[in-house]
């Protein structure tokens, strides 16, 4: 048949037509899961399966849970598998999960602002002594990570916790996380703003509501009316930064879409400014545009940050006016540059009520069970009650009141917790790595650990702020991008062409109102064992060639690949 102006596909063959099903938007009505894990989570929520680790799996023992459970809905209750151990970074992208998966659990206890009582730390290390071999690290996020997790054992952690005011619920999954909230919250001298009815009141309307339980991916939040912008607001996926308003007072500035990962984004401002009663109600809308238009088609495009990246500030504050709150944000003001260089509240503080706030250190955010106990112990014969973790996976005490401070200065010191840590003490930062991870490839806390104490060795004299940070893998749970020195682990070759432990090498980059990401070097890594070498090369340079008052991050962004090198 000729082709004519009416039939114009006789002149060509016929292609087929696929409908293209969009990014899985449940606002442009595109339900259908398209993918594994949305699958698992219409087929039942990851919060009913509690009744099923209390009622079966704790019972019948690890082989009998659903592999659906097993790496998917638990994650909802704080439990992944851990990785079995022996199995080397080279097969970590080539075994099957089942393959990886030990026969226990990483479990997180979500310490929302990182408030805790001493009656509940204490709790928090007898578990770890009693359940989880000692382990217990604090993480980067303000929470608490066991190992070696049985999953007989769940049930009666959760009952210890529970009776303390503590939980695990939502704490991993496609959830809303932990709320990060600055540890001082509430008695700094120089705080803006309190923001913990707010955290308090988020916490009440959303952890474990059913609303808000199926997210395209995980979703974090940070509030903080601190003027050093201590909880890294701008890599979370919706913030509330302290600001003066001059016509309404001190309030909070919006921010949204920020994150890590292979892909990562700084968050950016609404330009909205929000009263603290006003808070959850705008993180409640922030929230659920997530749900509603949250992209779940690939699970690598399922993050706040690309929806943002894709809309845009003005259309995100327009869509959440007018479709979620019904009604105007008032316009506000950016924070303020922050003055301090350290952002961790490290060392002796005064409060505003005349007592005392101690920060402290331990390594890359390793510590035991009997160490948070002994801590507890401390606080309390110093006249504290309370004590608080950090973004910077570090603690603080809290109220004690000043003829107590030196005594309990020195009594961290002799567990090894230093309110005075050198600026590599003070400054490095390592993820969980090989050891427990299964998405791991290299080893991380230990070799943190010791790059510190080959550094104090090395370079005594230094007293820069620098951050180092180690992580285990490209996902950026350990912040590399955003370091002064970020060491994305990866297998690289030696002078022997052997295949070994190592790192791509991030320089220059910071967080702040000047965030950005670091730099990479053509070519730059370097194997585990080269590390420390590596290091005190960089930081050196670093001391010959920066000019009056420059930090590392501003020197790296200029200087030549061959002093980075």
């Amino acid at each position: 048949m000729a082709a004519t102006p009416q039939n114009p596909a006789a002149a060509t063959p016929r292609r087929k037509v696929s409908r293209h099903r969009g990014e899985g938007q449940w606002a442009a009505g595109h339900f259908t899961p398209l993918n594994g894990n949305e699958q698992f989570k219409k087929d039942d929520d990851g919060l009913n399966v509690r009744t099923r680790i209390e009622t079966i799996y704790s019972k019948r023992g690890f082989d009998s849970i659903d592999p659906n459970d097993l790496r998917g809905r638990m994650r909802w209750w704080g439990l992944y598998t851990q990785r079995k151990p022996g199995i080397d970074g080279g097969k970590t992208a080539i075994l099957e999960p089942e393959e990886l998966d030990d026969e226990y659990f990483m479990l997180r206890v979500r310490i929302d602002g990182g408030r805790l009582s001493t009656e509940q730390l204490r709790v928090i290390g007898e578990i770890s002594q009693e359940f989880a071999r000692g382990t217990a690290d604090i993480t980067d996020r303000q929470n608490i990570q066991y190992h070696w997790i049985r999953i007989e054992d769940v049930p009666e952690i959760w009952n210890r916790l529970e009776a303390v005011g503590l939980s695990t619920t939502e704490a991993c999954g496609d959830t809303p996380r932990v709320v990060l909230g600055s540890p001082v919250a509430g008695i700094a001298e120089d705080e803006i703003i309190d923001g913990t009815p707010a955290i308090e009141e988020i916490h009440r309307r959303v952890i474990g509501n059913k609303a808000y339980s199926n997210l395209p991916r995980k979703f974090k939040t940070a509030v903080s009316g601190s003027p050093l912008l201590d909880v890294a607001h701008e890599i979370n996926d919706v913030a509330f930064v302290g600001v003066n308003h001059p016509e309404h007072g001190p309030g909070f500035d919006v921010w949204v879409g920020g994150g890590l990962s292979t892909n990562p984004k700084i968050g950016v401002r609404l330009g909205a400014w929000v009263p603290l009663d006003e808070v959850p109600d705008v993180h409640e809308g922030v929230i659920s545009i997530f749900r509603d238009y949250g992209y779940r088609r690939l699970r690598t495009r399922a993050r706040l940050k690309f929806l943002v990246a894709d809309w845009g500030p003005e259309k995100f504050r327009q869509v959440l006016q007018d479709e979620y709150l019904k009604r105007k944000l008032v316009d506000g003001p950016a924070p303020d540059q922050p003055v301090a260089r350290w952002r961790d509240h490290i060392g002796v503080h005064r409060q505003k009520d005349g007592r005392f706030y101690v920060g402290f250190a331990p390594r890359v955010g390793r510590v035991d069970g009997a160490t948070l106990t002994k801590i507890a112990e401390l606080a309390e014969a110093h006249g504290s009650g309370r004590v608080r973790t950090t973004v910077e996976q570090k603690m603080i005490v809290l109220d004690v009141e000043e003829a107590q401070v030196e005594s309990l200065v020195e009594a961290l010191e002799a567990l090894d917790l230093t309110a005075k840590p050198s600026p590599f003490r003070r400054g490095t930062m390592a993820c969980t790595g090989i050891e427990y991870c299964k998405l791991a490839i290299v080893e991380t806390k230990q070799r943190g650990s010791s790059l510190i104490d080959e550094l104090e060795r090395r370079i005594p004299e230094f007293d820069e702020p620098i951050t180092i940070n180690l992580n285990g893998c490209p996902n950026a749970c350990a912040r590399i991008q955003v370091a002064d020195i970020g060491l994305k682990g990866q297998l690289v070759l030696n002078d022997q062409g052997e295949q070994v432990e190592g790192y791509q090498v991030h320089l220059g980059g910071a967080l702040g109102l000047e965030a950005g990401f670091g730099r990479k070097v053509r070519g730059l890594k370097v194997t585990s064992d080269e590390l420390p070498d590596y290091v005190e090369r960089v930081l050196k340079r670093f001391q010959e060639e920066r000019e009056d008052g420059e930090r590392f991050a501003a020197w790296a962004s200029r200087a030549s690949e061959e002093a980075l090198s």
